[in-house]
């Protein structure tokens, strides 16, 4: 069997089970958010349950509309609030965690060999730390709550077999963008994305967290990456105890529907253009593209050596005038480290904006909205029609070190011109 086989026969008390078959597995870690975690309550209650099935595995994380920009927002934090109270879990509210995908791991929620699941979509992130992890819809959620179970059918696999070393200004998201853009939108639809070879080892935990974060962009079930040492230095100060650690890997003779080879050396930086992940071209494909906002954040890229790269690029210069920077760290923990090393004065110094920890744009929260006829590049995940505000304006994925070249020339940008120039 492949790992995440061998996570969903462990989890569901089997030897064996094999891509169709369907199982009834234990889960390790229900995560719900303000968003979609009413409808869940709400449904948790129509039920008749009366408490969640152990509340040392849900965790509550407020993400998505903090602070509350309406009257609305506030009564959902509300409910979500009084829920963790009433049931004893923990909650992350506002100003004490962050985006929910960085805080789960970054606080020890998040071991190899579980089985998580989420109430979002990009909850394929935690795959990243050799775990199943799936998003599933809310309604769902509240099944779990009252029993710990959920049924799957075991997804067929796909082998993503990557080596070759970056070129510098390359990341592991010009990465991801290159695989959606090669698979499709729908290439990996209910399919298990296994991460492999040479760039995949040698890549941070922050890049691999990347990658299977935008798994569900090919429409997999899950992204995943078999964890080793870089996996256990990042969660043996997290976690409560490294026995939790259950290494499974995939065996040498494990089956898989197929396998994609990439080399990464000649890869330059990728842009997935208005209005679908999959519509990816090289940037020497691009043209000119003016930009009106320049967006680094999300639970895709707002990682510390995100804003790190990022901050590289823009020290000592300025913003474009006419461009609105905006840069949203991932956690509060990301914040004060950001806050540590100098990053936020060189952002604000710049003339970007520095904000608390938050979606933020990513899902046309309250901030950073565009009007119709504007362009934004964006290190996040989703590009759909109206997914940053209007209908009527256009969003390009990039990698952190793009979107800060852009937001200094005004339009889409790949960093190497900029060094070429000085």
């Amino acid at each position: 069997m492949n790992i995440t086989e061998k996570i969903l026969a462990k989890a569901s008390d089997k030897k064996f089970v094999a891509p169709g078959e369907i199982v009834d597995t234990n889960v390790d870690v229900l995560m719900t958010h303000d968003l979609t975690g009413p409808l869940a309550v709400e449904s948790f209650k129509k039920i008749g349950a009366e408490k969640v099935w152990n509340n040392q595995k849900v965790v509550v994380i407020l993400d998505h509309q903090i602070p509350a920009e309406s009257i609305k927002a506030a009564e959902l934090h509300k409910t979500m609030r009084h829920f963790a109270k009433e049931q004893k879990l923990r909650i992350y509210d506002v100003g004490r965690g962050g985006i929910c995908h960085q805080v789960m791991p970054e606080q020890g929620h998040v071991v190899p060999g579980a089985v998580i699941v989420g109430s979002d979509s990009h909850t394929c992130t935690y795959g990243a730390f050799g775990a199943f992890s799936t998003g599933i819809g809310s309604t769902e959620a509240a099944a779990v709550m009252a029993t710990g179970k959920i049924w799957f059918k075991v997804p067929q696999s796909i082998k993503i077999v990557v080596n070759g070393k970056l070129s510098k200004y390359v990341t592991p998201k010009d990465l991801v963008l290159n695989i959606i853009g090669k698979l499709g939108v729908d290439g990996a639809i209910y399919k298990s994305t296994e991460f492999t070879g040479s760039t995949i080892h040698e890549m941070s935990i922050a890049g691999r967290m990347t990658l299977c974060n935008m798994a569900v962009e090919m429409g997999a079930k899950n992204g995943i990456i078999e964890p080793d040492n870089a996996t256990k230095e990042y969660l043996q100060h997290r976690v409560n105890s490294l026995a939790d650690f259950i290494v499974l890997k995939s065996d040498k003779d494990a089956q898989y529907e197929y396998t994609v080879e990439i080399d990464v050396s000649k890869l330059e930086p990728q842009i997935a253009c208005p209005s679908s992940v999959d519509n990816v071209k090289p940037i020497s494909e691009i043209g000119d593209i003016p930009i009106d906002q320049a967006f680094i954040g999300s639970c895709t890229n707002g990682r510390l050596e995100d804003l790190q790269l990022a901050a590289q690029i823009i020290k000592g210069k300025k913003i474009k005038e006419g461009v609105r920077a905006l840069v949203i760290p991932a956690s509060q923990e990301i914040y004060k480290e950001a806050l540590a090393e100098g990053l936020i004065e060189i952002f604000t110094e710049a003339g970007a904006i520095f904000c608390g920890s938050a979606c933020g744009p990513c899902l046309g929260g309250h901030i950073g909205l565009l009007a119709a006829g504007e362009t934004c590049v964006s290190t996040s995940n989703r590009n759909f029609i109206g997914r940053m505000g209007s209908t009527q304006a256009n969003v390009y994925l990039a990698s952190p070190a793009v979107v800060a070249a852009s937001a200094l020339t005004g339009r889409i940008t790949n960093p190497t011109t900029l060094e070429a120039k000085q």
